[in-house]
């Protein structure tokens, strides 16, 4: 499996809602990925993640690759998917952005 390479951000599901969020500048969880913090160093994100990782609020946390553009946007394609929301239907992430368009 290829290394993962920086920019990344600390991704996981919250717990009770299944939502995709991110780690923020303030140590909590974000749905927004505008919100997540950015680590340009690798070993400073792992050891973030291990000190972060709690069970009690969310699952399955790991790094994911970012691009630094404005405004940050994940590089993987499962990561696009991830941050979009559920793709059977509009609902949650999906319906607000839609909204927000026909505003």
């Amino acid at each position: 499996m290829a290394r993962i390479k920086a920019p990344v951000v600390i991704t996981a599901n919250d717990l009770l809602t299944g939502e995709v969020v991110y780690l923020d500048l303030a140590h909590r969880w974000s749905p927004e990925l505008s919100a997540a913090k950015v680590f340009d160093v690798i070993d400073v994100a792992e050891g973030e993640l291990a000190a972060m990782f709690s069970e009690a609020d969310v699952v399955g946390a790991y790094l994911a690759e970012v691009s630094t553009e404005s405004p940050v946007i994940p590089r993987h394609y499962r990561e696009s998917f991830r941050h979009k929301g559920p793709s059977n239907y509009f609902h949650g992430k999906q319906a607000a952005k839609d909204a927000e368009v026909a505003a």
